[in-house]
């Protein structure tokens, strides 16, 4: 095969409604890599909610926008498939900022090699994006102690899943908010949470207060919704509020007003907003703290997985309807 595909961002979401509008894919020749550089096969890619903020045109954010016409940012993981480059050989395994492409030439840059034993998917499910950002927001912000009330939004999410683990191995009590009786079941009775609340159908204060006796200590928020305002009004004094991600609001034309602040007063909460990009640099000490829980197999995963690159658009849409179940990702 001479030729490959990439998929560039033409236009912006402006109604946060994401489609084949937004999209235009071109055949390209595979190129070779120059001096110090190596070509890289995509075998995986990741979908995640953050794509759509990267679509956007507010240049405020903690990333500048991808560019019209630019190859749209994601990351993945891939075979180098030819090498001019000391440090990289062909075959090697390497995860990195790969884009929306089937092949694509790096100088090396950003990227590092699978360790043994590290498949793809667990690479992108638990080691990429996922378990770097639960293990910062968690310990970083969260601040857990053994025997304390951890509750955390979009429970069976990719990072939700985590950010629940971690806390489980370390002796707290986990609730998890999900959007369905399947994901429930999966995160109490495969990943070990304490209790499991389904935000479309529960009696959402009843639940709360019933998994909660001792109130809540961490609230891990990815997801933001009407369940947000029980969370908040259930945290105890010195509660340590994250907040990772608003996907309800996403696509909304009027976001949810938030809590009032006065408990935040009355009860000293701490509340803190992160995004991984501040973070980078902490990368080889979070997979310190990560990796041992892994090995420990403390840290389950699941992957919702579509073939083709042409359907990227597709399982994005999935993902902010709740349809997947489990990382979502694309195989090349």
């Amino acid at each position: 095969m001479s030729s490959y595909k990439e998929i560039l961002l033409v236009n912006r979401p402006e109604d946060g409604k994401i489609g084949p509008h937004l999209f235009e894919t071109k055949e390209r020749t595979i190129p070779e890599p120059g001096d110090g550089e190596i070509l890289i096969k995509q075998t995986y890619m990741s979908l995640d909610p953050a794509m759509l903020g990267w679509m956007s045109e507010d240049r405020e954010s903690y990333i500048p926008p991808v560019e019209l016409g630019e190859v749209m940012r994601s990351s993945g993981v891939g075979e180098v498939v030819a090498s001019n480059h000391s440090d990289f050989a062909v075959g090697d395994k390497v995860m990195g900022m790969t884009g929306w492409t089937e092949y694509l030439v790096s100088d090396g840059s950003g990227f590092n090699k699978l360790q043994d034993g590290v498949t793809e998917e667990m690479a992108l499910c638990v080691f990429a994006l996922p378990g770097l950002t639960a293990t910062t927001g968690l310990y970083n912000f969260g601040k857990p102690k053994e025997g304390e009330t951890l509750v955390v939004t979009g429970a069976a999410g990719s990072v939700g899943s985590i950010v629940g683990q971690l806390a489980k191995a370390d002796g707290l009590r986990v609730i998890g908010v999900v959007g369905s009786d399947e994901k429930a079941d999966w995160i109490v009775n495969e990943l070990g949470f304490d209790g499991a609340i389904n935000y479309k159908t529960d009696d959402l204060e009843a639940k709360l207060t019933e998994l909660t006796p001792d109130k809540i200590d961490v609230f891990f928020e990815n997801t933001g919704g009407p369940i947000q305002h029980h969370i908040f009004n259930r945290m105890n004094t010195h509660g340590r509020i994250v907040v990772c991600g608003m996907i309800a609001d996403y696509q909304s034309d009027s976001p949810a007003p938030g809590p009032n602040w006065i408990p935040l007063i009355k009860k000293r909460i701490t509340m803190r907003g992160f995004a991984m990009p501040d973070h980078w640099g902490e990368v080889p000490q979070l997979l310190e703290k990560l990796t041992p829980y892994v090995k420990q197999g403390k840290i389950n995963y699941r992957a919702h997985t579509i073939e083709g690159l042409s359907n990227a658009q597709k399982g994005l849409n999935m993902l902010f309807e709740g349809q997947n179940k489990g990382k979502m990702l694309v195989k090349l």
